[in-house]
C-alpha cells in the first residue's frame, strides 16, 4: 500500500526516510513526468520543510534550500558572480515549472542536460547532505556520478547548495542551445565566470553540460586562458581545444561532433561577452 508523508521538520523528514525506502517529492517537476501516468509507491514531499528553502548569506558563503524554487533564484538580488545561474533560472521550462521545481530537485535527478548544473561548477558548488547519521558536504563534481546517477547515500537528503566566498566574485554568464528558446531540453550549454585586470583575464571558470555524462569543468582551457584577453581567448577556444575536458554524446537532439562544435561557438560567445 502506498504512503504520502509530509513531514514539517527535517527530524521527521529523516526518521520517515529512515524507516522506508521512499520517493523523495521536492517540486515534481523531474518526478512526475518519469513516473508516468501514476506516482506509485511511498512518497516524502519536503515542501513544507522551511529550512530548505531560501537563499542566505551564511558564514564563508551564501547557502540556498534545496528546495528554493528557479524563481526566487532568478528574482532575488545577488551578486553579479551568480548572473549565469539566474539567467539559467530563467530558461528552466516555463514559469509553471520554475515556480515549482527546485534547485535540489535539478541536482538529484541529475539529468546531463540540466541546465542549472553548469553554472553551479562555475560558481565551485558544493551540496550538504543530511542523515541520522549527521551531515556532509561534497563538491556538486562528485555528488553528480552520470545520468540520474548521484552520490546520495540511503537515507540522505540533499539540504542545501554552498557557494563559497571565493567563488562570489567577478561576473558570469550562461549560454544555451536547444531547438528553440524556451520549453525545450538543452542540445548543449555553457557557464563562464570571470575576473579580468587590466583587459585579461585573472580568474576564469568554463563548464559545458548536455555534452557528457554529467556536466564538466573545464580545467584544462581555463589554465590555457589564464592571462589573455578576451578577444584572444575566445580565438583559441577550438573543437580540438575542448575535446581533451568532453566526451560529447550522441543522441535523438544532436550528434558528439555537433555538440563539440556548438559548446566551442557558445565558449566563444561567452568570452566575448567578457570583453563588452
Amino acid at each position: 500500500m502506498s504512503s504520502y508523508a509530509r513531514p514539517a521538520g527535517m527530524r521527521e523528514a529523516l526518521e520517515l526516510l529512515s524507516a522506508r525506502p521512499c520517493r523523495v517529492l521536492a517540486g515534481g517537476t523531474d518526478l512526475y513526468p518519469l513516473a508516468g501516468a501514476e506516482l506509485g509507491g511511498d512518497v516524502l514531499d519536503l515542501t513544507a520543510l522551511s529550512d530548505l528553502r531560501g537563499i542566505r548569506t551564511d558564514p564563508g558563503g551564501l547557502r540556498i534550500g534545496a528546495c528554493t524554487s528557479w524563481s526566487e533564484i532568478a528574482e532575488t538580488p545577488l551578486p553579479a558572480a551568480l548572473a549565469g545561474l539566474q539567467a539559467a533560472a530563467r530558461q528552466i521550462g516555463g514559469r509553471q515549472v520554475q515556480n515549482s521545481g527546485t534547485i535540489g530537485g535539478n541536482l538529484c535527478n541529475a539529468s546531463p542536460a540540466a541546465d542549472g548544473v553548469p553554472p553551479l561548477l562555475v560558481l565551485e558548488a558544493e551540496v550538504e547532505l543530511v542523515s541520522p547519521r549527521g551531515s556532509r558536504r561534497m563538491a556538486l563534481a562528485d555528488f553528480l556520478l552520470g545520468p540520474r546517477r548521484t552520490a546520495l547515500a540511503a537515507g540522505e537528503i540533499l539540504a542545501a547548495v554552498i557557494l563559497p566566498d571565493s567563488a562570489l566574485r567577478g561576473t558570469s554568464t550562461f549560454l544555451k542551445l536547444g531547438a528553440r528558446a524556451y520549453l525545450v531540453i538543452s542540445i548543449t550549454m555553457a557557464a563562464l565566470r570571470w575576473e579580468l585586470e587590466g583587459g585579461r583575464f585573472r580568474r576564469l571558470s568554463l563548464a559545458v553540460g548536455a555534452c557528457s555524462p554529467t556536466a564538466r569543468r573545464l580545467h584544462g582551457l581555463e589554465a590555457a586562458l589564464i592571462g589573455l584577453p578576451p578577444s584572444e581567448a575566445a580565438a583559441r577556444v577550438t573543437e580540438a581545444a575542448l575535446s581533451a575536458d568532453l566526451a560529447p554524446i550522441d543522441d535523438i537532439r544532436a550528434t558528439g561532433a555537433y555538440r563539440l562544435t556548438a559548446a566551442a561557438e557558445l565558449l566563444r560567445r561567452g568570452l566575448r561577452e567578457a570583453a563588452a
